[in-house]
């Protein structure tokens, strides 16, 4: 027995050391846009984020107080959840509803299906794109295009709901994004934001240990910076496109267990060891280090869960 013991011991220790070294040798550092086009591919074609985290590539909500509660769903529910947080439900069937950063469209889909709205999915990311067409039945109001969220396609007012979830990292300039975001919405249509914060540095600087996780979140998911809440909720304000104050809440609480639960997937469902084999194993512990930091920060409140929510002036 205690010679099993310290095999299983032996193991993890060396499951860990490949992992951080992998972790330290092949960070994903934000360059351009086509960086973070070229890392979304890579994730969408090897199928493994799939695989684990479903048809959506974002936390999920897991009630006030968090509960249990399976991981998949809690995803789902995290998209319900921000329906009824931005008052979305009270809109009417066949409302326009642009996704920014819809991944491989699984808010798009529910936002078509369960609420009528006829939704237009954007990412950068070609894979992402050719992934959620092939997952979205015929005859849901879900159409997908490969577009920039710093510089949108689409003509000022096109749309009655702008729709985004955790893109705003990928952002390097905060302004031109919440600018972008308020232009392409009609007058009197509303924005719902969720995204991953920062604390707002303005009021205390970060500290050491603050800064070191800050860098490693940046660079191992191709991310250039992280707003803050307040910090981003003023940028949509100064585009002087919103009616009245924007609206915020905190959701790191509700959303906190989304990362220790996505690490357990990797154990209780040893499938996809079989389905990806001894490659998908090491590009999966190569992402356990920046999870558990992420993990850390979230509940240190180095990170916080941002919610967003504006409405678009009558008159410019």
């Amino acid at each position: 027995m205690g010679s099993l013991l310290a095999i299983a011991l032996i193991l993890l220790l060396a499951t860990l050391l490949i992992g951080t070294i992998l972790y330290l040798l092949t960070a994903r550092r934000y360059q351009s846009g086509e960086s973070v086009a070229r890392s979304y591919d890579e994730w969408t074609q090897d199928g493994i984020l799939e695989f684990y985290w479903g048809e959506h590539i974002h936390l999920g909500h897991y009630g006030s107080p968090p509960r249990r509660k399976d991981f998949l769903k809690a995803k789902a529910d995290f998209v319900h959840e921000m329906v009824r947080w931005g008052g979305l439900d009270r809109l009417p069937r066949g409302s326009t509803l642009l996704d920014v950063g819809c991944g491989i469209g699984g808010s798009s889909r529910i936002l078509a299906q369960d609420y009528g709205f006829n939704v237009t999915g954007i990412t950068i990311s070609p894979q992402q794109v050719k992934r959620a067409q092939d997952l979205t039945p015929p005859g849901v109001s879900a159409k997908f295009l490969v577009d920039d969220a710093m510089a949108l396609s689409f003509p000022d007012a096109s749309f009655d709901v702008v729709w985004s979830v955790e893109a705003g990292p990928h952002m390097p300039d905060k302004a031109i994004f919440a600018k972008e975001l308020m232009r392409v919405l009609k007058p009197g249509g509303v924005l719902v934001v969720a995204d991953w914060n920062q604390r707002d540095a303005r009021k205390a600087p970060l500290n050491l240990w603050e800064r070191t996780v800050m860098r490693q979140l940046l660079d191992q998911w191709s991310h250039p910076e992280f707003a803050s809440i307040e910090g981003f909720s003023e940028l949509l304000e100064a585009t002087g496109l919103t009616e009245g104050p924007v609206a915020t809440a905190d959701w790191s609480k509700e959303t906190l267990p989304s990362w220790p639960d996505s690490i357990w997937q990797g154990i209780a469902r040893p499938a996809g060891l079989v389905k990806f084999g001894v490659p998908g194993l090491i590009k999966s512990l190569r992402e356990v280090p920046t999870i558990l930091l992420m993990w850390l920060a979230f509940s240190a409140g180095l990170c916080r869960f941002g919610m967003f929510r504006a409405i678009r002036k009558e008159r410019p």
